[in-house]
């Protein structure tokens, strides 16, 4: 992987990056822990696990636990999700009095149903006024911390929301728009849709415009990049159980970045790392093993590993017990080429999203709307 691409720094408000690179937030993985991880093999911009602005204001032990980061961790960068305007306000002025983010970014991109049935995530840009309140007094309670946008291209083919959303962002004063070129009804199908961010770049001219969907690889960033004018990438699944994509993102745009030589080591090593992190970030090396069950089979896609050290991977306890199932396997054993590579984590297939009843017939908020908006800020279970 040899290819480098020079393009101009990426600026996101006063936050100058090394590389136009930002980690996508991903629940139950992007935490402390996987952050630095990642931070160690590249540069760019590693953002939090989705919060919940409700959880946020009212203080949640969890949410207040995963808004921490490490002393390391620098810009830190937390990702909210809110649908009522004022909580989402008063989260951000939080976040902004108290010091506890150089970078806030708010989720309209989440297809999950349990947030797209309350008018949430991806549902929400569909209605124009509330998109433009919530995101206006976010900006303006930001202040100085530069406030971006993470949205999808809409809710389906026939409700499309990105260019109208990318240009109310905009106005509003956020510092970036980011665009995963899929609908809420795609969900991770299919493959993204790359000319969307292209017209998403036309559209929205004073701020920068990132893109995400289908970003494997350092060649995939460049491609992206080439192709749409877009001025950075957003990476998600393309980093799962490959935290060293990083650096393979940054030595394609000509920043200091580790291209490593992926030996069965190398990852062994990684994983290692992070199952340490884990312990680390919960206090508890028990949880920090389990929580690192589920990387498993991403670190060890098309390795030789087999399916009995695999299991056992996935039901240690102790981090002495993955060292020993580690020191087991034939740690010299050469990347494996394509059967390591290609799309990681749950694609999905495309489904009509779930939406609260009404939801399409007007692209203001009436009565019956609001109440389910109202009803979805009631969850505060964090994150």
């Amino acid at each position: 992987m040899s290819t480098t691409f020079t393009v101009p720094a990426l600026r996101i408000g006063p936050i100058a990056l090394d590389a136009p690179v930002v980690l996508a937030p991903m629940a139950g993985i992007t935490n402390t822990a996987f952050r630095r991880l990642c931070r160690e093999y590249g540069a760019g911009l590693y953002v939090s696990e989705m919060i919940t602005t409700r959880a946020l204001v009212e203080r949640n032990a969890t949410t207040m636990r995963l808004i921490t980061h490490h002393e390391s961790e620098t810009p830190r960068s937390i990702q909210l999700y809110g649908v009522d305007p004022a909580t989402t306000e008063a989260a951000v002025r939080l976040l902004v009095d108290e010091d506890r983010a150089d970078h806030i970014d708010l989720n309209f991109g989440c297809p999950v149903p349990k947030v797209t049935r309350k008018g949430g995530g991806a549902a929400l840009p569909w209605k124009l006024g509330l998109f433009r309140d919530i995101v206006t007094r976010a900006a303006r309670a930001a202040g100085d911390v530069p406030l971006t946008v993470k949205m999808r291209k809409g809710i389906d083919t026939d409700h499309l929301t990105y260019l109208d959303a990318g240009r109310i962002a905009e106005d509003a004063g956020v510092a970036a728009v980011a665009l995963h070129a899929r609908t809420a009804a795609e969900f991770y199908s299919g493959t993204a849709d790359w000319p969307a961010i292209a017209a998403l770049k036309e559209a929205v001219t004073s701020v920068p415009v990132l893109g995400n969907g289908d970003i494997w690889s350092g060649e995939d960033a460049v491609r992206m990049m080439a192709e749409t004018g877009c001025d950075g990438v957003v990476v998600g699944r393309g980093c799962l159980g490959r935290p060293w994509l990083f650096g393979d993102l940054a030595a394609a745009f000509g920043a200091p970045g580790i291209r490593p030589d992926a030996t069965l080591g190398f990852v062994a090593g990684a994983f290692r790392r992070h199952a340490e992190l884990l312990a680390e970030f919960f206090e508890d090396e028990d949880r920090g093993c389990r929580d690192i069950r589920k990387h498993v089979a991403w670190y060890f896609k098309g390795y030789p590993v087999g399916g009995e050290t695999r299991a056992q991977l996935a039901t240690a306890s102790r981090l002495a017990e993955i060292d020993d199932l580690l020191a087991t396997l034939d740690l010299d054993a050469p990347y494996p080429g394509a059967a390591a590579e290609g799309q990681r984590g749950r694609a999905g297939t495309p489904k009509r999203p779930a939406l609260p009843d009404g939801w399409l017939t007007s692209r203001e908020l009436g009565a019956d709307a609001a109440r389910e908006v109202a009803e979805a800020e009631v969850d505060n279970s964090g994150g």
